[in-house]
């Protein structure tokens, strides 16, 4: 006579817990191999220990319990196969988005440790930048609601949360008009994307020159910075190519002490010829 085994047994064996066997008996996916009908007790036998093995096998791979029903009850190779090369896909997709998330936190994570090693502020410097896929949003911004509308609008439009773009905010200024008033709007909102963005709202920044600035500040106030930068254009021979980019590095979201604050101006140039 073959060993039976109660269900208490096979939950030990197999690492299972009771109610999942039980709720496996309900669904028909693995029903005991024998039922006491006075008692109501569930008896397995050592037969069916592969057909669990094979169930573990496909919950691990992540194939949903109906699925894994169908796979029993057609027991046909071709089903089999392509169920299989669909998780397959499935699991690269995943394991791409995963990527992602880890080049992300791993950018993030090397600019803040450059950023706390940084010596040099208020001090323009000249640096070839290259090639920068963006998102944009054209609208005049003058104040924080403003920004946070643009940011929502530019969301909902290009399906992407701004939440993975931590970092990576900046906005647009006109230079003629930081030179001509006392005060300026922002031009345009830029999204920082680390993978080729696509959609109406995808461009390009070219792999060119700029004048950059790093200055202790949660955000650029003070007009005083690109001042200090046209000064040193003038004096090195350069003139300005395009608009001015502000970006927010370290704020107060990040650190509560103030002496961490790091903003980056940066205006594309090119020299004088």
């Amino acid at each position: 006579m073959k060993r039976k085994f109660t269900i208490g047994q096979m939950s030990k064996l197999h690492n299972l817990p009771v109610k999942t066997l039980r709720y496996y008996d309900e669904i028909d996916l693995f029903k005991p191999h024998e039922v006491d009908k006075r008692t109501g007790y569930r008896y397995y036998s050592i037969d069916q220990f592969e057909h669990l093995n094979t169930i573990h096998y496909l919950r691990e791979l992540g194939i949903p319990l109906k699925e894994i029903k169908d796979v029993f009850d057609r027991r046909d190779v071709d089903f089999f196969y392509h169920l299989l090369k669909r998780q397959e896909e499935e699991a690269d997709r995943q394991i791409k988005a995963l990527q992602k998330v880890r080049r992300r936190a791993r950018n993030r994570k090397e600019e803040l440790q450059w950023a706390k090693q940084l010596q040099t502020w208020n001090v323009p410097i000249i640096k070839r930048i290259p090639e920068r896929h963006i998102l944009e949003w054209r609208e005049c911004i003058r104040t924080k609601e403003e920004l946070e509308l643009a940011l929502r609008s530019l969301e909902n439009k290009c399906g992407k949360r701004a939440s993975i773009f931590i970092g990576g905010v900046a906005l647009t200024a006109d230079v003629e008009e930081i030179k001509a008033e006392d005060t300026y709007a922002h031009q345009s909102l830029l999204l920082l994307s680390e993978e080729m963005a696509d959609g109406p709202h995808a461009a390009v920044l070219p792999d060119q020159e700029y004048v950059c600035l790093y200055c202790k500040e949660k955000r650029v106030t003070v007009k005083d910075h690109y001042e200090t930068i046209f000064h040193y254009l003038n004096e090195e021979g350069y003139e300005v190519n395009g608009e001015a980019i502000e970006r927010v590095i370290i704020d107060d979201y990040v650190t509560k002490n103030p002496e961490e604050y790091l903003s980056e101006i940066q205006i594309p140039v090119r020299k004088i010829q």
